[in-house]
């Protein structure tokens, strides 16, 4: 898997990147979300920009696996924890792990592997971003699904 330099835009994206397609594809209402949240524009990317490090995402992960497999199980835990040090910034930490649960919950749904992904995002940095400033829009299951790692960790 190619690497970013630390605390880079790329680094930010591919974390969210993972996360986005963890279910194994990027459905049109994360499509819009993207779009809408202008993620890839909070990471200080262009649009296309982003769209290349996901497909630069399903390149790398195909290279050692089934073309068409979903992600969601299939990065080592070694691995993930090694694309997850590439961002040490506490600040861009904390916007990563926002962008994640806006990209996940995009569809109103948590797929198994986005909520695996979730789970091993927090736990490396930390609580929920603003915890006490959960936004009202939040989808109850992001909510639910974050509380249930939280006390099983």
């Amino acid at each position: 898997m190619r690497t970013y330099p630390r605390n880079s835009p790329q680094a930010a994206a591919r974390i969210v990147a993972l996360v986005l397609t963890s279910d194994g594809h990027v459905c049109s209402s994360e499509e819009r979300a993207l779009d809408k949240l202008d993620i890839a524009g909070q990471l200080g990317l262009l649009p296309e920009q982003f769209a290349q490090i996901v497909q630069a995402l399903y390149e790398d992960h195909s290279v050692g696996h089934a073309p068409h497999a979903p992600m969601a199980g299939q990065i080592d835990t070694t691995l993930l924890a090694t694309l997850m040090s590439e961002i040490d910034s506490p600040a861009l930490q904390r916007k990563v792990m926002r962008l994640c649960v806006a990209a996940a919950s995009a569809d109103d749904y948590l797929a198994d592997g986005e909520i695996a992904l979730l789970a091993a995002v927090f736990t490396a940095w930390g609580p929920a971003p603003a915890a006490a400033k959960v936004r009202h829009d939040t989808p109850r299951a992001v909510l639910h699904a974050h509380t249930r790692v939280a006390s099983t960790t």
